[in-house]
């Protein structure tokens, strides 16, 4: 058996594990409490092993009750279906399949094109400027390539792409 903590030893653990407490709890008479289950439980410990750090396992008592605490506080109820918070992206994930299915299906100058507006290349003239061909054909291929798309994937003159995200 241990040789139980003297009053100096206590005293000065007591006021470690009260601002500790006091610093994990919002309430004073919470830390209170914890500070005194925390120094009950470590004697309680101390009479039945051999401890070579009290102090250090004091805190660590403190912290599991604070712990302990704070998952009954909080209040856990199950998801219903109806609160999901994300979007179910399954349907998105196909459309981009066939999208990219149709730009594979395209004429080859219009799929570098869109190949091209995939990898993030938006503006006419730097996908005129990269495939080194004029301003005017650059942009007459992406029409063509754009109203391609829409045929294919389904959509009219007038519907944006974003409908099908």
């Amino acid at each position: 058996m241990q040789q139980p903590l003297d009053n100096t030893t206590i005293a000065a653990l007591l006021v470690r594990l009260r601002r500790r407490a006091n610093r994990l709890c919002a309430d004073g008479t919470a830390a209170e409490d914890l500070t005194q289950e925390t120094i009950l439980r470590l004697m309680e410990t101390m009479t039945r092993r051999h401890l070579r750090a009290p102090e250090h396992y004091a805190m660590i008592i403190l912290h599991n009750l604070v712990r302990a605490r704070w998952r009954t506080a909080v209040g856990f109820e199950e998801l219903a279906e109806d609160s999901a918070t994300t979007l179910p992206v399954a349907d998105a994930w196909l459309n981009l399949g066939a999208l990219h299915h149709a730009i594979a299906a395209l004429q080859s100058d219009q799929a570098a094109v869109m190949k091209l507006v995939l990898a993030g290349t938006t503006s006419p003239q730097d996908i005129a400027k990269t495939l080194g061909i004029p301003l005017g054909t650059a942009m007459s291929r992406l029409a063509r390539a754009r109203a391609a798309l829409r045929a294919a994937i389904g959509l009219g003159t007038h519907e944006c792409i974003a409908e099908l995200l």
